[in-house]
């Protein structure tokens, strides 16, 4: 059944962040949280769940396990075992004990940036210095890898965060690529903890790439974080996985708990299940409108926004703002005041950033029609 994903449904008032965050006249654009309505055979399995009337701490089950390690293996083709997972109330809580628990006191930690702030943030919770690489566009307005960089950086340090899908840029990393990191990353004997949340958000008939997929040497040093949350847009129920293949890295990681990770949300469990086995035809249908809407975006800021450029986004409903051209000092607060359209600020992703924003074109298209409409009468009246 297709949904009508051009309905913009009420949030004000409900618990969102995303809603809650500015005043009532401000249009948010910024976390990465859909306006789309959850899929029916989610909503189905929440409410199935709902008939039963215990709801007290919650494991994961066999069947679960079966449906993710089948979904990997179809999509991916990843071959995993079910005990290679490990269930997480979130990828940012998994990105913290990775680094807790596996990477050596003192060591220091390899960002490609711009990069999502919890990656950022993420090495000084443990007092690891953060080693920044920075990504350059090329001719063709693309972000490669720089792998003599990286190879230069991987001397001082001993754990890498990767974001693949990457968010902000949007970035879908090529095999290839993906294999030179990681093989420069067994060279150098270093930890691989990679966010791949926007997995299964991809545009013009890509397809993901886990780098633990790669090679059983990559694999035996990775700690691979995934969830349905974004491309289902069901990140409110607090569910994740963790896919670590080595025995004893794996045993490592989950001690990392240490009584501040605990339990899953049962009811995100079932969410879960019924994202992987039942959702790919809602996911269907929001990826082309999610491409759709970036396209339309595209051609929007190249026809009505004189001054700012976007690099298409490959991956995620994440789009990356250059708003250098525009001489403001503050795109982000400018857009805010004057457009009362809330976008991420660039500051986020990383100190020299200041001059970009990041849009979330994941949402209705009149919501994003206005939210261009406001931002191209505040350029038009400076």
């Amino acid at each position: 059944m297709r949904m009508d994903l051009n309905s913009v449904y009420q949030r004000l008032n409900t618990g969102s962040k995303k809603w809650s965050q500015y005043p009532e006249d401000v249009l948010p654009m910024w976390v990465a949280d859909m306006d789309f309505p959850v899929a029916e055979p989610i909503m189905q399995a929440l409410k199935n769940r709902l008939e039963h009337p215990l709801l007290g701490y919650s494991v994961a089950q066999d069947t679960l396990r079966q449906t993710l390690v089948t979904h990997l293996a179809h999509h991916y083709d990843w071959h995993i075992l079910p005990e290679d997972l490990v269930f997480l109330p979130g990828v940012e809580p998994g990105v913290n004990m990775a680094l807790n628990t596996l990477a050596p006191s003192g060591s220091g930690v390899l960002v490609q940036t711009p990069n999502y702030s919890p990656l950022l943030n993420a090495p000084a919770n443990w007092k690891l210095p953060r080693v920044d690489l920075p990504f350059h566009a090329d001719a063709n307005g693309e972000y490669p890898t720089d792998i003599a960089a990286l190879q230069s950086a991987l001397l001082s340090v001993r754990s890498l965060l990767l974001s693949n899908p990457h968010n902000p840029l949007g970035k879908v990393f090529e095999r290839e690529e993906l294999r030179a990191i990681g093989d420069a990353c067994v060279q150098h004997d270093v930890l691989i903890v990679s966010d791949e949340i926007h997995a299964d958000i991809l545009f013009d008939g890509r397809r993901h790439i886990p780098i633990a997929s790669l090679s059983r040497e990559i694999a035996a040093r990775c700690v691979t974080l995934m969830s349905a949350s974004k491309a289902w847009n069901i990140a409110g129920l607090k569910t994740a996985f963790a896919v670590v293949q080595n025995p004893e890295l794996r045993e490592r990681f989950n001690a990392g708990r240490l009584g501040l990770v605990d339990s899953v949300n049962a009811l995100g469990l079932e969410a879960t299940q019924a994202a992987y086995r039942l959702g790919a035809p809602w996911l269907a249908q929001v990826n082309a409108y999610l491409q759709d809407n970036r396209d339309y975006l595209a051609h929007a800021i190249k026809t009505r926004l004189p001054g700012i450029r976007m690099h298409l986004p490959q991956s995620t409903y994440l789009a990356w703002l250059d708003c250098t051209a525009l001489d403001i000092e503050h795109p982000q607060q400018f857009f805010l005041t004057q457009a009362k359209v809330a976008l991420s600020d660039g500051l986020e992703f990383g100190d020299d950033c200041g001059h970009f924003v990041r849009l979330n074109f994941g949402c209705p298209r009149p919501m994003l029609e206005e939210a261009l409409a406001r931002m191209e009468r505040s350029l038009l009246q400076r």
